[in-house]
């Protein structure tokens, strides 16, 4: 077999077909927009109800009402989490990280909202602060809290590695639903999603399209904060990579734990806000 048989060669009109602008698939001008001032004025007044510390290499659940906020902190050194969410009352009402992806880029900040899973797709939360929007993209290409990223498994180590590797995300975030809805392991995992993955530096290189992570920028006191646009089941796992600069679903980065608190508005501090109704299409299909 000639090297023109197997190795084609680009028409004359390559370079004219790759210099075509791209053009944006979800212009989101028309997405309905959270009131930021009315949330982060309401959180000024807002009391502590509760908080969870998840651990290292483990993970966590905890519940917040619609209207009510959470902080994920980072507390003793530079870790990174695997963020599940659903509807506590509809375990099938899910974060849809590819759709909030989609509509809001790879990475998540400030007044973005991370959507849920059809047929619901309503804003579950938004994000009201972000220690860490100052690190924007850098010149590799990352940036932080990404929604590209699906959370390590054991499942891909295995592939790759031969490896029975128990404590990387997927399996923590299992454990954790297992135990905070009471069922098995093989209920709760079919329910366990694609993550934001909070305070992870991530992005593709330029050469091979690669999914990469690079050390994160989170130190102790950083966080992100979300109001709960509805209400909601979290669950937190804290990621076998520590802060993802080497490796991950192992027991040699150093680890440490993020703290979860949950928060409370005052009575009257969200005047005029209501809970987002599901998503407004028919459901006919074109039948």
């Amino acid at each position: 077999m000639t090297e023109s048989q197997t190795t084609p060669r680009p028409p004359a009109d390559a370079d004219a077909r790759r210099a075509i602008a791209p053009v944006i698939c979800y212009p989101n001008e028309g997405l309905p927009q959270p009131s930021l001032e009315l949330y982060q004025n309401a959180r000024a007044g807002a009391q502590k109800t509760g908080e969870v510390l998840v651990p290292p290499r483990d993970a966590r659940c905890f519940e917040v009402p619609a209207g009510h906020f959470f902080r994920i902190t980072s507390v003793e050194g530079s870790q990174v989490g695997d963020l599940n969410m659903w509807s506590l009352t509809d375990l099938s009402e899910r974060f849809y990280s590819g759709k909030t992806r989609a509509l809001h880029g790879t990475h998540l900040t400030t007044g973005e909202r991370m959507w849920s899973s059809f047929p619901h797709m309503r804003p579950m939360a938004t994000i009201i602060a972000d220690t860490l929007d100052w690190y924007g993209i850098d010149e590799f290409g990352g940036s932080v809290h990404d929604v590209i990223g699906t959370r390590c498994d054991p499942y891909t180590g295995n592939l790759l590695s031969g490896t029975q590797y128990h404590h990387c995300c997927h399996s923590n975030l299992t454990r954790a639903l297992a135990d905070h809805l009471g069922i098995s392991l093989a209920e709760a995992e079919p329910a366990v999603h694609d993550v934001l993955n909070v305070f992870m530096c991530t992005g593709f290189t330029r050469d091979t399209g690669q999914y990469f992570m690079k050390a994160s920028p989170v130190r102790p006191g950083d966080h992100l904060e979300f109001f709960a646009e509805i209400d909601l089941l979290g669950n937190l796992s804290a990621c076998p990579g520590g802060d993802c600069s080497s490796e991950h679903s192992s027991d040699t980065a150093a680890c440490y734990p993020l703290l979860v608190e949950i928060f409370a508005p005052t009575e009257g501090a969200l005047e005029g806000w209501s809970s987002p109704a599901r998503n407004g299409y028919d459901g006919t299909h074109g039948r």
